[in-house]
């Protein structure tokens, strides 16, 4: 496997899991239903804190220096999304005090850098369906201006994508490393995807689209 094969062989294998998390469906289950501006913000605000946070832990222990510099620039970045989406709730925000979302939760239990590197690929992945529903909603709502803000959320996420991608071919010695971290990555991808149908199921919904 390699770098261009590698994303590919992800999006491929998680394909239902990640048509699923790029419905309409997601900000109801991130909201609890609750489709309004605010409930909409706040939950990406917690989103975008809780990566800032498991980014800034990577950084602190990582050995590779330019995993340690990318991880420590993608907790700025992150701090940046922050504070980008609290400035859209008129600077008001409070974190959510309880543990971190299951996605996070498990991203901070990897400890190597190969594994942190396929962590950042399928939190991309997450976060970009994520990103483009929120734009969508934006949009149906008539905010060009906040639905902006969100196409440069999504764009820079998928960047990080990118850059752990490149990351990988330096660090990855064979194909048991590139087998370890798509593992990785699907693992994030369906916890992800596990937590959205489990907070539809408590609505009383079905993940899977209505054909």
């Amino acid at each position: 496997m390699d770098a261009d094969e590698f994303q590919r062989t992800i999006e491929e294998s998680m394909s239902v899991e990640l048509e699923r998390l790029g419905s309409s469906k997601l900000l109801v289950a991130r909201t609890d239903a609750n489709l309004t501006t605010e409930a909409v913000l706040r939950a990406v605000a917690d989103g975008e804190r809780a990566a800032m946070e498991t980014f800034e832990s990577w950084a602190d222990d990582e050995e590779y220096t330019d995993a340690q510099d990318a991880f420590a620039e993608f907790s700025e970045q992150e701090s940046d999304h922050y504070d980008w989406v609290v400035a859209l709730l008129d600077g008001e925000h409070e974190p959510d005090d309880t543990d971190a979302d299951p996605m996070h939760d498990r991203l901070r239990t990897l400890e190597t850098t190969v594994d942190h590197l396929g962590g950042v690929v399928g939190r991309s992945l997450v976060a970009d369906r994520t990103h483009l529903q929120v734009v969508n909603f934006f949009v149906n709502e008539g905010d060009e201006r906040r639905a902006d803000v969100f196409r440069e959320l999504r764009s820079e996420t998928g960047a990080q994508g990118d850059r752990a991608i490149e990351l990988l071919a330096d660090v990855c010695e064979g194909s048991d490393d590139w087998d370890r971290a798509r593992t990785v990555a699907e693992d994030v991808i369906d916890i992800a995807y596990e937590a959205y149908a489990d907070s539809l199921d408590d609505l009383g919904l079905d993940p899977k689209p209505i054909c």
